[in-house]
């Protein structure tokens, strides 16, 4: 079976489209008739389904005899081909499906900009190559007027802000979850980086305490 792989990336630069909605979840940026495939990947034409398309149908429907939505932005030039989305409260809050992650990503969709962010949600994106950045009212207003203004946004990783003109608005994330996205790895990877240091540890820990062989 194929798997998939995460890219590495230290800056983030592309189309940004706003849906400025709050409570976004994750039955709604993939519906559960989605869910019967446990692949990483394949997810992207059923993003935000209920709102591309007029017709409901499942994952054996060919998405090109499906009537499009051409009202929702994800369905209009230049923001079909967005790599940024600037939401409002809430992103990701309800079930815990990692399908949500995968559909944002293989849509194309490298960070997620809101208010805030439903845990579970937010922590599977670390896992899976997308970017959450929570920013507070008065940041993510500014973020949406440049959007508004100028489709691109530049996001720099490793500074950890978002560059708009001559300003630069900076975001809080845990370094050690940043790094996944910057060095492409899961927590599978970083743990197998550090075997010898594992192995080491084990072998002095049976060296002290032998009666726990």
């Amino acid at each position: 079976m194929e798997e998939f792989r995460m890219s590495e990336f230290k800056n983030i630069s592309g189309i940004a489209c706003i849906l400025d909605i709050d409570n976004i979840d994750t039955d709604q940026i993939i519906p559960t008739e989605y869910l019967k495939s446990i692949k990483k990947f394949g997810f992207g034409e059923f993003l935000f389904d209920g709102w591309r398309y007029h017709d409901i149908a499942n994952i054996n429907t060919p998405t090109s005899s499906r009537s499009l939505n051409q009202d929702f932005i994800l369905n209009q030039a230049p923001f079909n081909e967005s790599k940024i989305v600037i939401t409002g409260k809430n992103f990701g809050c309800g079930s815990s499906r990692e399908h949500a992650v995968w559909a944002l990503r293989d849509f194309g969709i490298e960070t997620v900009i809101a208010e805030s962010f439903g845990d579970i949600f937010y922590n599977n994106c670390f896992k899976n190559g997308v970017l959450p950045i929570a920013l507070n009212q008065d940041k993510l207003l500014m973020v949406k007027d440049h959007v508004s203004n100028e489709s691109k946004l530049h996001i720099s990783l490793v500074d950890k802000n978002i560059v708009i003109k001559n300003e630069k608005i900076a975001f809080e994330v845990d370094s050690g979850m940043l790094d996944m996205i910057i060095t492409g790895q899961d927590e599978v990877d970083i743990t197998l980086s550090i075997s010898d240091k594992i192995k080491s540890y084990e072998s002095n820990r049976l060296k002290q305490k032998p009666w726990l062989n």
